[in-house]
């Protein structure tokens, strides 16, 4: 294969960045971990589709989350044992490469950067309409959603560009102050109401046999979107070998515990029923916010107001940095331009895909501005609805190329990890994906030919990646045989 373009003169710049390769041994357990919370946006999740969830499913929703986070486990569990045998930037892709061949693997990339790409100007078109509303709240001023998305943008693309340590730091900080003020909520629920708060029938299994479950499970699933990106940091990691299967599992693990245990303290701060009552009413959507109020304080509420747009970058970064990375694979194996897979040699970090990346966003959020689009109702819900949905696509995929890749050689595995908890969430993930195309209204609040064609981008350009893999087959072989066999580890 040709090499690309390079970001600096010399074979190796500082910290381990070359020409061609992201800068090694920059990121822990704690950074990937940053990474992979900040992007599933713990506030934004349970001040922002929480109150959904609870509408929709009703009192199961604490052990909506459980169950998906346990599903999500099985998953981590064949999805760190393959990590330890390939290293790639572009995980998914990589993983259904070299468990299920690479044209569909080729398919999967395409998907992925469609989907990783659509996330990141949606969730900072989000940021645009919470830090508006904030600014109106605090003086009164009106000022255009749009401005403040493109300034989200810009820092965004800045900390891109800058060493990726750099950005596990503000990411880090965001986390804290929006878990802080959540666990300060429920301090304030249990400290009021005690035991009354904790309603054990919320955990009963009978609670799941509801009309609205099956929406419920497509909200809650996508909660934990971005879990997946300790795979994508590999080739950054310190000892990736146990870095990115722990902060896998505590990423998960925390994530499935804080929303439950959340979503069960606001239902209780008010009273199961009353608060499904309220979630299925006008007040849904601020539900978490008036808990705050109700049993900590207005100063509380007022605090979560503003730690939400803290969130919404926080998410924007972490997602930007995840969709930066997947060009930047494609583009070094030619499957993209190849101006992508350039790396910057001071900062190690993708240079070319950082740039492009931050360009696609800004066209993203001017044309949402130009349509006048509402920014959370049609840019946000609109774009990150295609995206959830491509997302559970390719974990489900990768699942079974999990299964695939240690089928006929489990390197020593139990047969529980790389067998049993691939095959059993892919199950899972795949009848969560038919569920997502069945209630696709759920997650992006229109109906009829909006929803077909907010669908219709995934199978495209699966086609499209399907047929760019069996043209590089036809007409280079030694080519196709080497897609993701960079920076692939075998024991």
């Amino acid at each position: 294969m040709s090499t690309p373009d390079t970001d600096g003169p010399g074979p190796a710049g500082p910290g381990g960045a070359t020409g061609t390769r992201l800068a090694a041994g920059r990121i822990g357990t704690f950074d990937l971990v940053f990474f992979v919370v900040a992007a599933a946006a713990p506030l934004t999740v349970l001040a922002g589709v929480a109150p959904f969830a609870i509408g929709i499913g009703g009192p199961g929703a604490p052990l909506a989350y459980l169950i998906s986070g346990a599903l999500l486990v099985l998953f981590a569990a064949g999805f760190t044992a393959m990590s330890l045998y390939v290293r790639n930037a572009g995980a998914f892709y990589a993983y259904v490469a070299r468990g299920l061949g690479r044209t569909l693997g080729v398919g999967i990339a395409y998907v992925a950067v469609v989907s990783y790409n659509l996330i990141t100007p949606g969730v900072a078109a989000a940021f645009g309409y919470f830090a508006a509303g904030a600014i109106r709240d605090a003086t009164g001023t009106d000022v255009p959603w749009w401005t403040l998305s493109v300034a989200c943008v810009l820092a965004v693309g800045v900390l891109g560009w800058l060493r990726v340590t750099l950005g596990a730091k503000v990411l880090g900080i965001a986390l804290v102050l929006e878990v802080l003020s959540l666990l300060v909520m429920d301090g304030g629920i249990l400290g009021e109401r005690g035991t009354a708060a904790l309603d054990l029938g919320s955990f009963d299994p009978t609670t799941l046999a509801g009309g609205g479950i099956a929406g419920m499970f497509v909200l809650v699933i996508g909660a934990f979107t971005g879990f997946e990106a300790t795979a994508i940091y590999a080739e950054e990691a310190r000892d990736p070998r146990r870095t990115v299967p722990r902060a896998t599992f505590i990423a998960i693990g925390f994530l499935a515990l804080f929303y439950a245990a959340g979503v069960w303290l606001i239902m209780g701060a008010f009273g199961t029923d009353e608060a499904v009552t309220m979630a299925r009413a006008a007040a849904g959507p601020d539900l978490t916010f008036q808990a705050g109020q109700l049993y900590v304080g207005a100063w509380l509420s007022d605090t979560m107001h503003a730690l939400i747009v803290v969130s919404a970058f926080a998410a924007t970064l972490a997602f930007h940095n995840a969709a930066a990375r997947y060009l930047y694979a494609l583009g070094r194996e030619g499957l993209l331009p190849r101006y992508l897979g350039r790396v910057s040699a001071r900062q190690g970090s993708p240079s070319g895909a950082v740039i492009a990346q931050t360009v696609f966003n800004l066209l993203v959020v001017l044309a949402g501005a130009a349509l006048a689009a509402d920014p959370y109702s049609v840019v946000f819900l609109w774009t990150n609805s295609t995206a959830v949905l491509g997302i559970m696509l390719m974990q489900a995929m990768a699942a079974l190329a999990v299964w695939a890749f240690f089928r006929r050689d489990r390197r020593g595995m139990s047969a529980a990890r790389v067998v049993w908890a691939p095959l059993v969430s892919f199950a899972g993930l795949a009848l969560l994906t038919v569920l997502a195309v069945c209630h696709f209204d759920l997650l992006t609040g229109e109906t009829g030919m909006t929803n077909v064609a907010l669908l219709a981008p995934l199978p495209l350009v699966l086609v499209a990646g399907f047929c760019v893999a069996l043209r590089v087959r036809r007409n280079d072989p030694h080519r196709y045989a080497s897609l993701t066999t960079t920076d692939v580890e075998t024991d």
